[in-house]
């Protein structure tokens, strides 16, 4: 893909140089909208608006949704009232409204300005829902069918009014708005005469979300029925609009890319890498890293706490960072795996007794593995190999004790402490790696100098 995007810049800035313009008129028409984004991001402020023109008005509009929200400002601030009322009526509501909530507000009110009234009052009616809602996601585009209806009428209801909806796969049969059941454009196709009535191809066993659902719950049910469009109904089972299989990857990409950040300890953004400039990267970064250097605090008070049994047994200091490091990466292989399995509504707190002790078990396996193999390090590298006469056979045992108990203590917390963030309201996510690695360092370095002052000194 990489390959792909260099060949059509180089292409498209041969063809700059040599001034063709109908050339790279013809040239963009091929590509995909994606494609002409991507490519339109590596040319000069000067030049986007300029290519950008030269394309046919709904091709436009497919790419103008496709940009980033800086080269979306750039446009929208080079644009004549009527261009950008052109751009406008080919959009989707809920492109719109996406483009809406990433502009500043002197852009804000020119797009209002410029949108019909229907898509003004259809942009309002969205952005009043809870932000990561099902409503805040939707679009009010979809196909409304009677239940009175026939075939011959709801396929010339399509023809009508399909133009201008985001997909007309999937339409749902209404009753004073309120949503009894959808049909596909297949049964209608495929149904024996035109007479037949809409109410006998109604399939009422259908799946909604309300206008509150979350956006990662909406995602999940995408998932779960392999659905292209999702019905958005109210608290009174009226239907106030869809959400489209496009959009529900977009939410699970965009929840991935959240948990991955919190998961490596940053603030998430809505900005790429390449956009974010090193002060912004700074900002995401430093909030977590201050948190966990002050709760890293507490290892040193635990080392400061058992000095005196250090001081006796310094030969103990070069297997901390082992002990560590293991009871860090055992909570964090819990934890994501929790996680991921919370992300996808495998399990909840209810499962929470079943998942203590199947990691329980897990960890036993593990400690006792990697206590062997420890030993085995310890008595033929550090003392036999290295000569360190320090290294005794009670250290060896202290050490491989320190290591079974470490990994059951970090996979039991990497694999609760999830499923309890879950249950009382936050993100999970946040309980991924740098959390769970500073609460296990300090509890290692506890039962290590605990087990050093009960066999050892």
């Amino acid at each position: 893909m990489s390959e792909l995007r260099t060949i059509l810049e180089t292409t498209l800035k041969k063809l700059l140089e040599e001034r063709k313009f109908m050339s790279i008129k013809d040239f963009l028409s091929t590509m995909k909208p994606s494609d002409i984004a991507s490519t339109l991001d590596s040319l000069s402020k000067e030049q986007l608006p300029k290519l950008f023109r030269l394309l046919p008005k709904e091709l436009a509009a497919e790419t103008f949704v496709e940009m980033d929200s800086d080269n979306q400002e750039l446009l929208i601030q080079s644009f004549s009232d009527t261009e950008l009322k052109l751009v406008l009526e080919e959009l989707y509501v809920d492109d719109a409204v996406d483009i809406v909530e990433e502009m500043p507000a002197n852009v804000v009110v020119r797009i209002l300005e410029q949108a019909s009234p229907e898509m003004r009052k259809d942009i309002n009616q969205i952005l009043h829902y809870p932000e990561d809602s099902a409503g805040s996601v939707m679009t009010t585009e979809f196909i409304s069918l009677r239940s009175d209806m026939n075939v011959g009428d709801a396929i010339d209801h399509i023809r009508k009014y399909g133009c201008d909806k985001e997909t007309i796969y999937t339409c749902y049969v209404t009753e004073n708005r309120k949503l009894i059941g959808t049909v596909s454009v297949k049964d209608l196709l495929l149904a024996k005469d035109d007479g037949t009535l809409i109410s006998t191809l109604t399939e009422k066993n259908f799946i909604s979300v309300n206008t509150h659902t979350d956006q990662e719950e909406v995602a999940r049910v995408f998932s779960r029925y392999d659905l292209l469009a999702l019905p958005v109904v109210d608290s009174e089972g009226l239907i106030v609009g869809i959400i489209t299989v496009d959009d529900a990857m977009d939410v699970m990409e965009e929840e991935t890319t959240e948990d991955m950040a919190i998961m490596g300890g940053m603030t998430p953004s809505d900005k790429t890498y390449i956009k974010s400039s090193p002060i912004e990267l700074f900002i995401h970064r430093i909030p977590w890293l201050m948190i966990l250097m002050v709760s890293a605090t507490f290892t040193g008070l635990i080392i400061t706490g058992f000095e005196s049994a250090i001081s006796k047994m310094v030969v103990l200091t070069a297997f901390i960072p082992m002990l560590m490091d293991t009871g860090g990466n055992s909570g964090s292989q819990s934890s994501v795996t929790i996680i991921r399995a919370l992300s996808l509504g495998e399990v909840g707190i209810k499962d929470l007794p079943r998942v203590v002790i199947k990691e329980f078990i897990t960890a036993l396996l593990c400690g006792f593995t990697l206590a062997l193999l420890c030993f085995g390090k310890i008595m033929l590298v550090d003392r036999m190999l290295i000569g360190n006469t320090d290294v005794t056979l009670l250290v060896a045992i202290v050490v491989c004790l320190t290591m079974n108990l470490t990994v059951i203590v970090a996979k039991v917390i990497g694999c609760s402490l999830p499923v309890l963030a879950k249950k009382l309201g936050f993100d999970p996510a946040v309980m991924a790696s740098p959390f769970i690695t500073t609460i296990v360092d300090a509890l290692s370095l506890l039962i290590y100098f605990s087990m050093t002052k009960a066999i050892l000194i």
